[in-house]
């Protein structure tokens, strides 16, 4: 849960910015959103997860 709060804060920062120096419009936004969410309810969803904890493994794994 910790995991899936912080992927999609740090995504919302990135659409903020992207919008913010004018790269997007809000119907691009819109069109994300509605793709995550319709992504979310599809047997995909189980994959996308693992991809997004694939990543996570990998990115605790850099020591800096």
């Amino acid at each position: 849960m910790l995991v899936t709060t912080s992927a999609v804060l740090l995504l919302g920062l990135a659409i903020w910015f992207l919008l913010r120096i004018r790269y997007l419009r809000w119907v691009d936004v819109l069109l994300c959103c509605a793709f995550g969410f319709l992504l979310s309810h599809t047997v995909a969803a189980p994959l996308v997860s693992l991809l997004l904890s694939g990543v996570n493994g990998v990115l605790g794994q850099i020591r800096f």
